[in-house]
């Protein structure tokens, strides 16, 4: 059995440490949350990468890789994530639990400390990142980028969010934009860092055997360079209630042989904070949510309208967001039955075994997340963002209570807002 313990190592400055003896490798990361910005997003996403290429004591990947193979073959990777609308930028390290050390050394500390000399003690040049490590992770970073829409299915849910939420921090990309990483200088990527770490809030989280205790001194010594500051950013997450009057469409063509056909509903102000949150999760699990859903069997399987057909739930944001593939001409009868499908859970068309399928479906993901620690990490890390502290157990607990009435009332507060149709060029 784990234990879960969250306390403040300076202002603004949290460790959570989960104590388990379930695993043979121990977890660690650091993440600093800023509120995602057009202007600083591209910034943020490159600044992981050009601190891991080197520090002011390893002062290249070669050096930084022999320091992580003295601890048994660590890894320390640069992570960037979106948490509803917060940037979260940062590291995510793995290595060998101090139980399973050959000569029983202690191996957190030493972890501990290359951790914090990755984030806080960069290789630097002229007092400001080395041009050659900005200028590589730059061109990574464009590619990333420009490379997002060669994945059409992700693409389109990445336009359709762009168009619902345009002016909204939602909308801003988790990597930034061309033009602004374009415009990225080591001078200026060094003076976006050191705002960084003056404001951002810190996420530390730990998964061991280690005692909370011990991860707290590790960490306040690894971490001991931060500036101090009291006045940290919160994260926090702009909820608008209602659709427009009419669902806004909007039709791209592309050269592309398969259509996209993205919809986006909100959710009526229904997020993770709400009290009937787990209900609104079960609706969608039994929308679009799982293989069971009235989507994947529906209108993937037995109408055979899409290629595939799911939907994912945005909790923090409260947005639903359809993604399917279809054949050009199948737009109208796809979108119609989508909408249909909607329609049966708001009017209870709710089957007993498609009711108990999402509920252990969504149960067992829930609770699948302690059995994975990058997986439990990620799980923390967005409850951090949302300012929550219910745990997987008893997030369980409160779907296992979810009756079909609730499900359908979450499903009448679904309000379609925007659709996003990617189609081929007419020749």
């Amino acid at each position: 059995m784990s234990q879960v313990k969250r306390r403040e190592l300076f202002p603004g400055v949290w460790l959570r440490a989960v104590h388990t003896n379930k695993f043979k490798s121990a977890y660690l990361s650091v993440t600093l949350m800023s509120p995602l910005d057009p202007e600083t997003a591209g910034a943020n996403a490159l600044i992981p990468s050009v601190l891991r290429r080197g520090t002011a004591v390893h002062p290249d990947m070669e050096s930084l890789s022999a320091a992580l193979d003295g601890l048994y073959g660590g890894a320390i990777e640069p992570a960037v994530r979106k948490k509803g609308e917060t940037q979260c930028v940062g590291f995510a390290a793995s290595f060998l639990d101090d139980a399973y050390a050959l000569e029983g050394e202690q191996i957190l500390e030493p972890a501990a400390a290359l951790l914090g000399e990755v984030l806080l003690k960069p290789y630097t040049q002229d007092g400001v990142f080395s041009p050659d490590y900005t200028a590589g992770e730059k061109a990574n970073l464009l590619d990333r980028i420009r490379g997002q829409i060669n994945d059409k299915r992700t693409y389109a849910t990445h336009r359709l969010t762009q168009l619902m939420c345009g002016e909204e921090a939602f909308g801003v990309d988790k990597l930034g934009d061309e033009a602004h990483v374009e415009a990225i200088t080591p001078a200026s990527l060094w003076q976006r860092y050191q705002q960084l770490l003056r404001e951002a809030a810190v996420e530390v989280y730990y998964c061991g055997s280690a005692q909370p205790d011990r991860v707290e001194a590790a960490m306040r010594s690894a971490l001991a360079g931060l500036p101090v500051n009291g006045d940290r950013l919160d994260p926090d997450c702009e909820v608008r209630i209602s659709a427009g009057p009419e669902p806004r469409v909007v039709e791209e063509a592309m050269d592309v042989t398969q259509g996209k056909l993205a919809m986006g509903f909100r959710t009526g102000g229904l997020t993770c904070w709400e009290e009937d949150y787990p209900a609104l999760v079960l609706c969608n699990a039994i929308f679009g949510g799982t293989t069971l859903s009235k989507l994947f069997l529906n209108v993937r399987e037995k109408l055979s309208l899409c290629y595939y057909a799911s939907s994912v739930l945005e909790k923090m944001k409260g947005l639903v967001l359809v993604s399917s593939g279809i054949e050009f001409d199948k737009y109208q009868q796809a979108r119609d039955e989508i909408l249909a499908q909607l329609d049966n859970i708001r009017s209870g068309k709710i089957e007993d075994w498609e009711l108990e399928g999402a509920r252990r479906t969504v149960i067992s993901g829930n609770l699948a997340t302690l059995d994975d620690q990058a997986r439990q990490e990620e799980f923390w890390l967005g409850q951090a963002a949302a300012g929550l502290d219910e745990t997987a157990e008893e997030l369980a607990a409160r779907f296992e209570a979810v009756t079909r009435e609730q499900v359908m009332e979450a499903a009448r507060k679904l309000e379609l807002d925007t659709i996003y149709f990617l189609k081929g060029k007419e020749d």
